[in-house]
């Protein structure tokens, strides 16, 4: 089996436990439901994943790659408030309705992640690896104008941002576009957090 298809299988799998999680949440959901509605048999389920909550973490993943990517595209020694700002924006609009569907499927993951401590475990994993992976994107954007501190706490605060922007959205019951969006909360969240490191991020710069 080819990594494509791999990473199809464990992708048809992800989106198989969310659509479950969200409808009959995860206590009421078993890996054999998932493996069922996935097409796959329960140990092609568990040679991809250790658990069923762990099912989900391509789907959660892909977002945070989704916006990595764009970040990356950007050029070495672009303002980076502003990169940052322009990958959170476009990673988490909603132009058609495939990527509606993507982030409604993100809230209902974390409505059903609000009972079920191992499914929050996951969160929070993809988002400290995503933090981490992020690092030498924001180091290479930086161009040298941030030492090693600087540029964690801004990794941080970046993926902070969106973190929270979309757990604040999914407790409610906003659009996916507008001002209560994922898009516009992760925005502000990402100009108070950087904004608040203003100082630190000046001295970067005013040593190069």
């Amino acid at each position: 089996m080819t990594e494509r298809r791999k990473a199809a299988t464990q992708l048809e799998i992800a989106h198989a436990a969310a659509e479950l999680f969200a409808t009959q949440g995860p206590h009421a959901t078993t890996a054999e439901e998932i493996a069922r509605h996935a097409g796959v048999a329960l140990r092609t389920f568990y040679r991809y994943f250790r658990s069923k909550q762990d099912a989900v973490s391509p789907l959660l993943a892909d977002g945070a790659d989704r916006w990595r990517a764009l970040l990356e595209a950007a050029e070495p020694g672009t303002d980076l408030a502003l990169a940052l700002e322009s990958a959170v924006e476009r990673s988490l609009a909603a132009p058609d309705a495939e990527a509606a569907r993507a982030l409604l499927r993100t809230r209902g993951l974390l409505r059903a992640a609000a009972d079920d401590p191992a499914l929050r475990a996951v969160w929070y994993r993809v988002n400290q690896e995503s933090e981490e992976r992020l690092v030498p994107v924001v180091a290479r954007l930086a161009d040298g104008h941030l030492d090693a501190m600087q540029v964690r706490l801004v990794a941080a605060a970046a993926t902070d941002a969106i973190r929270i922007a979309l757990e604040t959205w999914a407790g409610t019951e906003a659009a996916v576009t507008g001002e209560a969006a994922p898009a516009a909360l992760a925005v502000d969240c990402l100009r108070q957090l950087v904004g608040a490191m203003g100082a630190l991020t000046s001295r970067g710069d005013s040593g190069s």
